[in-house]
């Protein structure tokens, strides 16, 4: 990698990324590709947040169906955050990187407690960051959580990975003539309803002027391309 075009970056993976060819859980293949990935951004000094959801073991809103409470489905959301990025965390660390799990819900024998000017530190040192539990309440998404920790740690971008290439018009699973956003506005992300977000972490975005890219972060080498380059995936702003 060379002349990074950013120096700080925040990447919002999703927990059902980590799933690869299993139901549930974690695969391990895909988490040590992540954190080879992960090893070489570091290695360029780019300063690298990131937040992972908790998809590939439950969701609160899944759980709610099953009659948990909202709240405490929520809760147990939160906690599958922290063992997603614990394991990250290891498979980053086999690699020699300096890494820390920050939670915004308290969990001392296992990980730090987010606070900001503590985060930003660990940035400066060169360490990665990897924060858990979304923002440490019921009924907001760890989408959310990413923007509002991009907006307040002042990450140059937020990259969100997912399982297609970026922004379609429509759903490019079930329609073939689908077409690729090579870039778009967070009012036409709104306007035209197209699911990329939910809507708070969307306009958190648009009225931070927080510029946002959606990549397929299971293409092998796709997370460090996403960095470099212009040329993958679909740029909000």
């Amino acid at each position: 990698m060379t002349n990074p075009k950013y120096k700080r970056v925040l990447l919002k993976l999703s927990g059902e990324a980590l799933i690869g060819t299993k139901q549930y859980g974690i695969d391990d293949i895909i988490i040590k590709e992540f954190a080879s990935q992960i090893s070489q951004i570091q290695k360029e000094k780019i300063e690298l947040i990131i937040v992972i959801g908790g998809g590939n073991f439950f969701r609160g809103s899944d759980l709610e169906k099953l009659g948990i409470q909202r709240v405490t489905a929520d809760h147990m959301g939160m906690l599958a955050t922290v063992t997603n990025s614990l394991a990250l965390q290891s498979s980053v660390e086999q690699l020699g990187i300096d890494c820390r799990v920050m939670s915004s819900i308290t969990i001392d024998a296992v990980c730090e407690k987010y606070i900001k000017r503590k985060a930003e530190r660990h940035l400066e040192k060169g360490r990665v960051i990897i924060l858990a539990a979304g923002t440490g309440n019921p009924y907001f998404t760890t989408d959310s959580a990413a923007s509002l920790r991009a907006i307040e740690l002042n990450a140059e971008i937020m990259l969100k990975g997912t399982k297609v290439d970026g922004i379609y018009d429509k759903d490019p699973v079930t329609n073939s003539d689908a077409i690729l956003y090579n870039t778009i506005s967070y009012s036409d992300i709104l306007k035209n309803n197209l699911e990329v977000m939910d809507a708070t972490a969307v306009i958190m975005c648009k009225e931070n002027n927080m510029p946002l890219k959606v990549f397929n972060i299971l293409e092998k080498g796709n997370l460090t391309k996403a960095i470099l380059s212009d040329k993958i995936g679909t740029i909000i702003d």
